[in-house]
């Protein structure tokens, strides 16, 4: 069996690209019906996002899996191989199960260490299993990349410093404020980063949220959705009085609040901390209001620094991730091991036993007066001999599918126990098997024997009984 990966990101396509191959959740159970429907992909998960489309596969032979997988991307988008062939990765065996790893653990995301493709992967394992499309191998490999991403997550702090505007804003609140329960938030401008940006505070504990816009409309739009309160531009004054975080971004032309503005606020506020966030380009606040005690003034350049600083850190934390993938990626690999290794006992095992019930007749065909005790007894022999003879090469091939080379040792083991197909039987086996001819040769001549002596004295015992009468 060959794993195998075929997909594309957003490092490989441009999204007019991406969007011809993703597919909508309706969709999927088709797809997946139309990888399998060939029978040459006997297992199969279909990851689908907004950055990615990736097919994990277990195929036979992997030119075979591959073409099949290219045919079904070219039926399922419309776009031919030339088209999207350039802007596809493959990864085989290894290394597709280390980039299922990295997936799950975020490494591959464009948000380094975000949790949200983690539900994607465990999701698409988890319709792929209800459509019976998994089987041993996938059922194995993807609930250990579950393991994988929350071990990361666990032992390391790949997910905490933030690396997006929104998220960046959250962690400056919250080095100024002790935390951000019941704290008020304005927002200056109804726009969607604005929105995002509010979604986080108030996710982080900021209850209250307050909205000024130019379009009162919009504002009471954006409000509605915190539950909070809509105010037109000349209420600004008031708003910046309740506030405790202030989030701008409005495109206006000219500073929406100045440092006269803010200072006169700052008096009515009886110097209650104020945190604002301008991420409009050009700004919105004036930067001379950072000058002002109690007054913390971020701008989106403040917050980009903070981001890249935080980047360097979750890139430190992704080598430790890297650490936990080759772990794992090990474990897995023994464990794949030790399946291959579990047929390969099992034709040992057939093959002596076919060894063992071909010399029980051949001893038949040449002892054919043994008792059924008898027989009992040398076929009891013979199997014990086996279990002897072959117990030593189960437990060395056992420990061999967990060594590194196990390939090599697996296809070793094969050929000198002659498991492959249409092979004769190595000198070893002949060996062996001459081994137990002669021994049980030995011993049906030992019963034989034994057999005559008490037939001779069972006659010397009837003639003296003849003669003494």
């Amino acid at each position: 069996m060959y794993i195998m990966v075929v997909g594309l990101n957003y490092r490989s396509a441009p999204v007019e690209i991406r969007e011809r191959f993703a597919l909508p959740a309706g969709d999927l159970g088709e797809a997946i019906e139309g990888l399998k429907r060939s029978g040459r992909i006997s297992e199969v998960v279909l990851v689908s996002t907004c950055n990615r489309t990736e097919i994990y596969a277990v195929v036979e032979e992997r030119v075979v899996g591959q073409d099949e997988i290219f045919t079904f991307l070219s039926k399922m988008s419309g776009v031919s191989r030339q088209m999207f062939l350039p802007h596809l990765y493959q990864f085989g065996e290894g290394e597709a199960v280390r980039h299922l790893f990295r997936v799950a653990s975020g490494l591959d995301s464009m948000v380094l260490g975000e949790t949200q493709i983690l539900g994607q992967v465990r999701q698409a394992f988890l319709f792929a299993q209800g459509a019976q499309a998994t089987g041993p191998i996938f059922n194995n490999l993807f609930r250990r990349a579950v393991t994988v991403a929350k071990r990361a997550h666990a032992e390391t702090k790949i997910g905490e410093n933030a690396v997006s505007v929104s998220y960046a804003a959250v962690e400056l609140a919250k080095k100024i404020f002790e935390s951000l329960d019941q704290k008020t938030v304005l927002l200056i401008g109804a726009g969607k980063m604005s929105e995002l940006t509010a979604k986080h505070l108030n996710a982080n504990g900021a209850t209250r949220v307050l909205v000024v816009n130019r379009t009162y409309e919009r504002a009471k739009e954006l409000a509605d959705k915190f539950e909070g309160k809509a105010l037109d531009l000349n209420s600004l004054d008031l708003a910046l009085k309740e506030a405790d975080i202030v989030v701008s971004s409005t495109g206006a032309e000219g500073y929406v609040v100045t440092k006269e503005h803010v200072q006169a606020t700052m008096k009515q506020r009886r110097h209650r901390p104020l945190f604002l966030i301008d991420i409009a380009v050009p700004r919105d606040l004036d930067p001379e209001m950072g000058k002002l005690d109690n007054v913390f003034l971020y701008d989106i350049d403040d917050l980009e620094g903070v981001i890249a600083v935080n980047l360097q850190e979750r890139q430190k934390e992704a080598e430790k991730v890297g650490v936990i993938i080759g772990e794992e990626l090990g474990a897995f690999k023994m464990w794949l091991n030790q399946q291959e290794a579990i047929p390969l006992i099992q034709k040992l095992r057939e093959k002596a036993m076919e060894a063992q019930s071909s010399l029980m007749q051949s001893l038949v065909n040449k002892v054919p007066n043994l008792s059924e005790k008898e027989l009992h007894t040398v076929n009891k022999l013979t199997n014990a001999m086996i279990n002897q003879l072959i117990h030593e090469p189960i437990k060395q091939v056992k420990e061999m599918a967990g060594e590194q080379e196990a390939d090599l040792y697996l296809e070793a083991f094969s050929r000198i126990f002659g498991l492959e197909e249409e092979q004769q039987e190595p000198e070893r086996v002949q060996t062996e098997v001459r081994q137990m001819t002669a021994v049980i040769a030995s011993a049906a001549r030992q019963i034989e024997q034994t057999r005559q002596e008490e037939a001779a004295v069972g006659a010397s015992r009837i003639l003296l009984t003849r003669s003494g009468s």
